[in-house]
């Protein structure tokens, strides 16, 4: 269980048990190890999952990102207003639906797909694990996530 003997006399926590703190922990070299790659295309990380998931779907709405982002749209759309400065996608009204905005790649943040193309390559490198032992990785982190979600009624 997280946090080791919790609930026992004389409980003291050993911050090294706790598994919420090895995935902050690996949270944080995952960004120190993106920031580099990411500085060299003028992307934060958030910016950079954005535009994955437009290079992977192109003209999707606010909606769309915000849910596969897991971000709420007051926290995505000054994300998405600071890309479209840089002149990387543009966001327009959809013409059947005025409500909803839409987010499509401009030819700039198109390009900018092939200068990016490479860091999944160095990250997967930098972890030192094959692209199998990463694939099981993920999968036990997202069932364990949807649990915790489930556990706290967010599912």
């Amino acid at each position: 269980m997280d946090g080791g003997q919790q609930g026992q006399p004389g409980f003291s926590a050993r911050l090294d048990d706790f598994l919420c703190f090895s995935i902050y922990a690996a949270e944080h070299a995952f960004s120190r190890a993106y920031k580099p790659l990411l500085a060299e295309i003028g992307l934060t990380y958030p910016q950079y999952l954005a535009m994955t998931l437009l290079w992977g779907e192109d003209d999707q709405t606010v909606g769309q990102l915000s849910q596969r982002l897991s971000l709420e749209s007051s926290t995505l759309t000054p994300l998405l207003k600071r890309l479209e400065a840089d002149g990387l996608l543009s966001r327009h009204r959809d013409t059947k639906d005025e409500r909803v905005v839409r987010v499509k790649l401009t030819p700039a943040g198109d390009k900018l797909r092939q200068k990016a193309q490479n860091i999944p390559a160095c990250i997967l490198q930098a972890t030192g694990m094959s692209l199998e032992e990463l694939g099981a990785l993920r999968e036990q982190i997202l069932a364990l996530t949807k649990r915790l979600q489930t556990a706290a009624g967010g599912d």
